[in-house]
């Protein structure tokens, strides 16, 4: 079967294919296409000359391989490997299932000979363990859902048909999502029972299989909450009293931090913190949260008007970190610039998004204005969804639909 090749992750493992002393981690919210990005690796290698011999797959999820629990058993799986002569290419999916799995993949790769991918849905995958045992020893690759330029790319490789106006391409984007199975479903409805599907997975092998929750009611309550209120400036004592006020929920301050940390390690959400550039510090206890994709909003809402607000933000914070981008709420005195980003070249961008700069004078001028009171000379990117280009104090304005078809980068 033919695989959507995910270039903009295969461009950054590329270089450490050989690399037998680095440990390849493969992270992201479950079913963003993980595994197919690990079966399109060893595609290459196979296309690089790379004998079937030397690549090894275990996927600990699935059958045959779901009673795998113990390093022990693991270890069992691999020794056969050492028999094979030259560099084995190991790939292990869902390698958080094993508890203990540092140790044994430690000992392989000071052995020699293994060049190792791994892959884990959650953030205890690189918590504790992996981090204080293989310091130094590990590179981590985070993957994202499709972003726009993707899905459209996915679709032409599938032959499903992609509209010539990238606007209403771009909607019917942000109505279906970024999960790449979605695609088998050619009606709206059934991709969102899939989505439906993956939050309840994600539940069952992400969270409960990790942390123990007294109340899942309580807990579902704070999740919807977070989902529904994504791309809102928020902080523990404001989600606590609108959980109070507005859904009668009472929660301690403690218990509501953990739940969120939960969410947060499950990728379901991530928290961006606001950023001040005056004073060049992380502002404590002022925060968005964005979805790992927008389809979690859909799927658990039955509404379909789009907040363009909230949606093209958290598209543009998905797209940023797919690009390595390291990404902040920026606030200048008392002006919020809508991200601050720091790129892997440690360069950095600032941008603003909104639907439009054309509904009146003082729409546009809003969104321009922070960027008058930024001094340095880094990019300033105003993005949004169709407005015609404006060229304007040296600010890049570009429409988002067309920024990202072109894979364009800050």
């Amino acid at each position: 079967m033919r695989l959507f090749p995910r270039e903009n992750y295969l461009k950054k493992i590329r270089g450490f294919y050989h690399d037998d002393g680095m440990i390849k981690v493969i992270t992201g919210v479950r079913r963003c296409g993980k595994s197919c990005l690990m079966q399109c690796i060893a595609d290459e290698l196979r296309a690089g000359g790379v004998d079937d011999e030397h690549i090894v797959f275990f996927d600990l999820d699935r059958y045959g391989y779901r009673s795998v629990k113990a390093p022990e058993q693991l270890e069992a799986l691999i020794e056969p490997l050492l028999a094979i002569s030259g560099t084995k290419y190991l790939f292990i999916d869902e390698v958080q299932n094993v508890e203990g799995f540092e140790d044994v993949l430690n000992g392989f790769r000071t052995e020699g000979g293994f060049s190792i991918f791994i892959t884990g849905s959650n953030s205890y995958l690189l918590s504790g363990e992996l981090a204080t045992k293989l310091t130094g020893r590990y590179i981590e690759f985070e993957m994202q859902t499709l972003d726009f330029g993707e899905y459209c790319q996915m679709k032409r490789f599938l032959g499903l048909p992609v509209s010539p106006n990238p606007v209403a391409e771009f909607d019917a984007y942000i109505l279906e999502g970024g999960f790449p199975k979605a695609m088998d479903y050619p009606q709206l409805a059934d991709k969102r029972a899939y989505v439906a599907a993956v939050i309840q997975e994600i539940f069952e092998k992400d969270i409960r299989r990790r942390v123990k929750i007294k109340n899942v009611s309580v807990f579902n309550q704070v999740r919807d909450y977070v989902i529904n209120n994504f791309g809102a400036t928020t902080s523990l004592a404001n989600i606590q009293s609108d959980l109070e006020s507005k859904q009668g929920v009472k929660i301690k301050r403690e218990t509501l931090a953990r739940y969120l940390q939960i969410l947060e390690d499950a990728k379901i959400v991530s928290k961006c913190a606001r950023f001040d550039l005056k004073s060049r510090k992380s502002l404590r206890g002022e925060q968005k949260y964005y979805l790992a994709d927008l389809s979690f909003y859909f799927a658990l809402n039955t509404d379909n008007r789009i907040n363009y607000g909230p949606v093209l933000e958290n598209i543009v914070y998905r797209y940023a970190l797919a690009q390595g981008c390291k990404v902040s709420v920026g606030r200048i005195g008392k002006l919020e610039c809508d991200f601050i980003l720091r790129n892997p070249e440690m360069g950095y961008a600032y941008v603003q998004v909104t639907m439009t700069i054309m509904a009146d004078r003082s729409t546009e001028e809003r969104e321009y204005r922070p960027f008058t009171q930024i001094k340095d000379n880094y990019p300033k990117y105003l993005l949004t969804r169709s407005d015609p280009i404006q060229q304007r104090d040296g600010i890049i304005h570009a429409n988002i639909p067309e920024f990202m078809q072109e894979g364009r980068t800050f």
